[in-house]
């Protein structure tokens, strides 16, 4: 029999194949241990689509480059530390601007594209191009912190899934994704990253319409202490939800801007969003931010619903519990829906200084708005 990494998983799988003439054939995949002070890399590099690379308790000092399609690359919880290596800049002192992308695609492979991410800052990077995408990869169960720019950064990827990982202290994003479509990030931790949290987007780098993500899911995540909970910035068709954000300088935005087509299509239901009140400084593109839970800027037909909102308080313009802001580049927000949503102690509750057409707010259970009125 062919010999096996874990017996109790291979060789079962073999074993099943073999001795019962009916069964279908089980893929024999293979998992491949890493041990502190044995290279993530050199185990991701050998592991062939389907296996998995699996990360013992205790800290490695070390980016890593995943192109292998189907791999799962996980950890045993959060004491599965990757940081930077030694010598290289931590995340302390990164701007928090949101603008850096690790995308530098120039090989069709996506080799290239993947060393420079890794070199340029991030801890973990599912690196695809526009031709090849990165189709199934998993990441689980282990803590990314320290980094220069992103601890889990992913583009071109398909059916990318992030779980239960810790992402914290990382200079710009925690994890973040873009050109990426049919993601699932469920049960991760996202704490005092420079920027975002979560980080959803078409491209920072270029001028493009909104991308469908194909059905894109954020779920159970907590979101804690960052610039921004959760960013979703020119994307289509995804769902965030049952998460829970705290101490942030704003919770969640949903961001469009003058590009076709628009974004939305976005719900975001039945979150926490409780007292997001660090004070975050002006920056080239955004306004300081204090006290917002909610914001949908340059978006239509979006459902925000069944969220509970509470003591989000600052002296921000983007200030309150679910803003309906009209875009910084002029572009307005329309059939927007608002409703069932229970709101207490924000300043205010609900807030529409946006211009745009169709946008409703019913059935909400609150107590201020500007204008009054909508609650």
């Amino acid at each position: 029999m062919k010999k096996c990494h874990i017996a109790y998983l291979a060789c079962t799988a073999a074993l099943i194949g073999t001795g019962l003439g009916a069964a279908p054939p089980v893929a024999d995949h293979t998992v491949h241990v890493v041990h502190p002070g044995e290279s993530i890399q050199q185990a991701v590099d050998a592991a062939q689509p389907g296996d998995t690379v699996l990360l013992t308790y205790g800290t490695y000092h070390e980016s890593v480059d995943v192109r292998t399609p189907g791999l799962t690359l996980r950890g045993v919880g959060r004491g599965t530390v990757l940081q930077p290596a030694a010598g290289t800049s931590t995340g302390s002192t990164a701007p928090s601007t949101g603008s850096g992308s690790a995308k530098d695609s120039k090989d069709s492979k996506g080799t290239e594209a993947a060393s420079s991410c890794a070199a340029s800052g991030n801890g973990i990077c599912v690196v695809g191009t526009k031709d090849h995408n990165v189709d199934d990869v998993t990441i689980a169960a282990l803590t990314v912190t320290g980094f220069a720019k992103t601890g889990v950064y992913a583009t071109e990827a398909d059916g990318l899934t992030v779980r239960r990982v810790t992402a914290e202290k990382n200079g710009v994003w925690g994890i973040a994704t873009e050109h990426s479509v049919h993601g699932l990030f469920r049960g991760n931790t996202a704490r005092a990253n420079g920027d975002a949290g979560l980080f959803l987007a078409n491209t920072v780098k270029e001028e493009l319409g909104a991308t469908d993500t194909e059905g894109t899911v954020v779920e159970h995540n907590r979101l804690e202490g960052n610039r921004i909970g959760v960013t979703v910035r020119r994307l289509r068709n995804l769902t965030l939800a049952d998460n829970y954000l705290t101490g942030n300088c704003a919770g969640v935005f949903v961001v469009g801007d003058e590009n076709k087509p628009k974004a939305g299509f976005v719900t975001v239901r039945e979150n926490r969003i409780e007292r997001n009140n660090k004070s975050c400084p002006k920056t080239a593109r955004l306004d300081a931010l204090q006290g917002t839970g909610i914001v949908l800027t340059g978006a239509e037909d979006s459902l925000v619903t069944r969220n509970v909102i509470r003591d989000n308080v600052g002296k921000s313009p983007l200030s309150g519990g679910i803003v309906l802001f009209k875009s910084f580049v002029g572009t307005t927000s329309d059939r927007n829906r608002i409703s069932d949503n229970l709101l207490r102690g924000n300043s205010p509750d609900l807030v529409n200084t946006d211009t745009g057409k169709g946008n409703t707010f019913e059935g909400n259970s609150c107590r201020s708005s500007k204008p009054a009125g909508l609650c």
